[in-house]
């Protein structure tokens, strides 16, 4: 048999320990005497009963001296009382949280958990971690499961509860995962490849990126299409700029570069117009809706100019009016991944094949960080895929759960720590922001202090380039924005934080979510990048979806993507099919030919358009009505269209058919 004994204040638990089991349990005191310490007042109560009994010592002395003894912490009184009896002891570690319960369980390496000065077994660690989340409340069962995987990872609770409610979370704490930079290999000198010379000196690179000796390998300085993923700062815009101004130089035409946004439109346009002062560079974004000086950007406006950065909308809506597009030989199609998104995705679609058919000998590079399945895509698109999964920096990824009121006093922490440091290569740490609306960018801001600033479409063209401007010379020490960032603008961030994990009231989709993680860390001016996620357990901005902020986090950290082959509604379906019938003037072999390259799926529409008289037939050849041209100049499909219609007839304000379509009554 064994006894195991437990010292506390002022008396001592004891184990009566046979085998596998405890079969009684007792409590005894000691008291000094002129002989050493004795025991006194030795209780004991056998498994199955319910009170304990007083039991003479004779008795305890008496099991002890039969007994392997082991004592759970050293213990001068109760040690002394052994010798003086000539008892050997042995120690052992064992749960303390057990212990009190009655319950004997041995510490060892596979079972030992730290919580704060002491250890205690993996089962209670367990049950303390679910008491602390059962205060928080509304934590889902994704995320417990992963707190648990987290603390038989770590063997520290402390480590763990550092990520749930955190006064001051440490970063090694809060680590989920860390995706490693890929190892600086020599690669090619951009003078020994077959490039203008005055494009090397222009440029400023001296060797290429390894995504950018990938493409060349495969093709991209002779003409072949490819379709480029790979990590942000990798290099992939650079990828566009060596085929275009090779093509240019050469006679094969102009290099369109194309992108979502207008802000990145103009970033690019002025980053092309400083580097290549001997080009003519053109910016094409379309019609601003607010028409005011402040949203404007002065820059060249000629089509055929050598270079033209565009949005995707503003070359779109240029050959929607049916105006041609002359002498393209390089067509960039940056953040291709917008194929994916809802409500643009079939507008890039549709204006790829669009483009396919006016600029058919051009060479066609799809650049993007984050699509699914893209040997697929490239497929669809008939593109050598190049895939480079390395990161330049590597990337610290942290989760941290916390309440919605912790949230900001938590992010002005961090941005403040972060701006604190410098990176070996000077620059000062800076921290994109995001969250789910406009309104929270400027209370977050103001939050931060002067040192922030707010980020977003809302802003004129002038306030959007104050603040890049700011940022990019480190006067900032943070932008707080929406998605409008996540696209691609060349901020120069060494953390990310995500005070959201919507957009709006719809959770993020793991691409989104990987194209903004990937605005931190940039090669030219960080050691290393952070990403920190502040998921509010329990929160929700839908009423639709019972997941929650914690448990989206998790999935959007784990998740994979899916293939991108997006189905049509009737309204983008009429919608693309209107501007295709305009670029092929109507011939329906040239119509059928651009939609078969397309890479969503279309709906059979043109009987629902035929009968509501917006195209007629004439042999070969289909004729398109001023309402359905209508349709494709404005990007509105048919079931817009009628309401417009119908509204026209009861409404003599504009500005009241206006609302009537933003906000109907239904909303």
């Amino acid at each position: 048999m064994k006894i195991i004994i437990y010292p506390k204040k002022s008396q001592y638990s004891l184990f009566f320990y046979n085998k596998l089991s405890v079969t009684a349990t007792g409590t005894v005191e000691l008291s000094k005497t002129s002989r050493g310490y004795r025991p006194k007042n030795f209780r004991i109560r056998h498994a199955g009963g319910r009170h304990y009994k007083n039991t003479p010592t004779k008795e305890l002395i008496n099991l002890i001296r039969h007994a392997d003894i082991r004592i759970t912490s050293e213990d001068k009184k109760i040690e002394s009382f052994l010798s003086d009896l000539q008892i050997k002891f042995t120690p052992l570690t064992a749960c303390r949280i057990c212990l009190v319960e009655d319950r004997i369980t041995p510490l060892k390496n596979k079972n030992s958990v730290s919580y704060g000065k002491e250890k205690i077994c993996l089962d209670c660690a367990k049950k303390e971690l679910r008491r602390e989340l059962g205060f928080m409340g509304g934590m889902g069962i994704m995320s417990t499961d992963h707190l648990e995987r987290l603390l038989e990872l770590y063997m520290d609770l402390d480590r763990v509860l550092a990520i749930v409610q955190p006064e001051n979370p440490e970063k090694s704490n809060t680590l989920f995962d860390t995706l490693q930079a890929h190892e600086i290999k020599e690669t090619t000198a951009l003078k020994d490849l077959p490039l203008p010379k005055k494009f090397i000196e222009a440029s400023g690179v001296e060797n290429l990126m390894p995504v950018q000796e990938l493409c060349v390998k495969s093709g991209l300085l002779s003409g072949r299409d490819i379709l480029a993923v790979a990590a942000t700062a990798s290099g992939k815009t650079f990828i566009g700029e060596m085929a275009g101004i090779k093509n240019h130089s050469e006679g094969r035409g102009n290099m369109l570069f194309l992108v979502p946004l207008v802000a990145l439109a103009n970033q690019k346009y002025s980053r092309f117009t400083k580097r290549y002062p001997y080009l003519n560079v053109a910016l094409k974004t379309g019609v601003s809706r607010l028409n005011i000086p402040e949203t404007k950007v002065k820059a060249r406006r000629n089509i055929e100019s050598s270079i033209i950065v565009g949005t995707y909308e503003g070359i779109d809506h240029h050959l929607r009016l049916g105006r041609e597009l002359k002498n393209i030989g390089t067509v960039v199609i940056d953040e291709v991944q917008t194929l994916e998104d809802p409500e643009r995705g079939h507008r890039l679609d549709g204006l790829i094949a669009r483009l396919k058919t006016v600029a058919p000998q051009a060479q066609y590079l799809y650049l993007s960080a984050t699509i699914g399945l893209p040997h697929l895509l490239a497929k669809k698109l008939n593109a050598e895929l190049v895939s480079y999964a390395e990161r330049p920096v590597a990337l610290e990824r942290h989760l941290i759960f916390l309440e919605k009121k912790q949230k900001v006093p938590t992010i002005k922490r961090m941005v403040t720590i972060e701006f604190q440091k410098k990176s070996s290569k000077g620059y000062r740490g800076q921290t994109i922001v995001f969250t789910n609306s406009r309104a929270k960018c400027h209370e977050i801001a103001e939050a931060i202090g002067k040192n922030a600033a707010p980020y977003h479409a809302g802003l004129t063209a002038k306030e959007k380039h104050e603040v890049e401007d700011k940022f990019e010379n480190g006067k900032i020490s943070s932008v707080v924005t929406t998605a409008a960032l996540a696209a691609g603008v060349d901020f120069p961030a060494s953390q990310v934080i995500f005070e959201s994990l919507a957009m709006g009231i719809e959770w993020l989709k793991v691409q989104e979510f990987l194209q903004m993680m990937g605005r931190a860390g940039r090669p030219d001016y960080h050691d290393i990048g952070k990403v920190v996620i502040l998921a509010e357990p329990g929160a929700s901005y839908s009423r639709e979806t019972k997941i929650t902020e914690e448990e989206v986090a998790i999935n959007l950290l784990k998740g994979e993507m899916f293939e991108v082959a997006p189905v049509y509604d009737d309204e983008q379906s009429s919608e693309e099919f209107a501007a295709n019938a305009i670029i092929c003037k109507g011939n329906i072999k040239d119509i059928e030919k651009m939609q078969n390259t397309m890479v969503g799926e279309m709906q059979d529409i043109e009987g629902v358009l035929r009968k509501e008289g917006l195209i007629s037939y004439n042999r070969d050849r289909i004729t398109v009505s001023p309402l359905a041209r209508i349709m494709a100049e404005h990007f509105i499909g048919i079931e817009r269209l009628r309401m417009i219609t119908k509204l026209v007839k009861v409404k003599k304000d504009p500005l009241d058919i206006v609302a009537e379509l933003d906000c109907p009554e239904d909303d």
